[in-house]
């Protein structure tokens, strides 16, 4: 289980497809803390390391993974978005995130204020997947409260630190992101799907 609070971001210095699978070694200032079969959240993505060299991790990724999130179209030298699992004695900082990305979405519009920037994501409402205002979402493994809610597309408003410290300043207008619902929100409409 994750909380959404980036740790770290990566840079990918490899991409070999291998059959269905994809294989990626990343380089980060977390690499060398982390250990084989771990699970580690990449871009919201929970993968598994499965190797370890100086100062870089790979993980696979299998087809079912590459097709349900975006990792089919990162290449090398792109910025990622990293999370280890929580402790059990951690905190909740973020939300309740597990490293399922549910769909991606395309980002429409970046619109940069005074000290902070709003990003518009638009999604295929079909899947059943839905936000709400106020409510949590998670972007690329961050979490992030919603700031407004349609039906096909929500907007959310980034503060500095995010900007600084994460690989939303690396999205742009026509970017896709991977994006996982909220749980809870998920399961209630389930049960009222019911």
């Amino acid at each position: 289980m994750f909380t959404g609070i980036i740790e770290s971001i990566a840079t990918i210095e490899k991409v070999v497809k291998e059959g269905g699978n994809l294989h990626l070694t990343l380089s980060s200032s977390l690499s060398s803390e982390l250990k084989i079969d771990q699970s580690v959240a990449h871009n919201g993505i929970c993968l598994t390391v499965v190797e370890l060299g100086i100062g870089c991790h790979t993980v696979t990724a299998i087809q079912e993974t590459i097709l349900k999130t975006n990792i089919g179209l990162w290449k090398e030298m792109d910025i990622v978005n990293l999370e280890r699992s929580m402790p059990a004695h951690g905190r909740f900082d973020g939300h309740i995130v597990q490293g399922h990305v549910d769909q991606i979405a395309i980002c429409v519009d970046v619109d940069k204020k005074e000290g902070s920037w709003e990003y518009t994501f638009e999604y295929d409402s079909s899947k059943g997947n839905i936000t709400v205002e106020k409510g949590s979402i998670c972007v690329n493994g961050i979490s992030l409260t919603v700031k407004s809610s349609h039906k096909d597309s929500f907007q959310v408003a980034i503060i500095p630190y995010t900007w600084d410290n994460t690989n939303l300043k690396t999205v742009t207008k026509g970017d896709t992101v991977n994006l996982e619902f909220d749980i809870l929100g998920k399961y209630i409409q389930r049960i009222l799907q019911k």
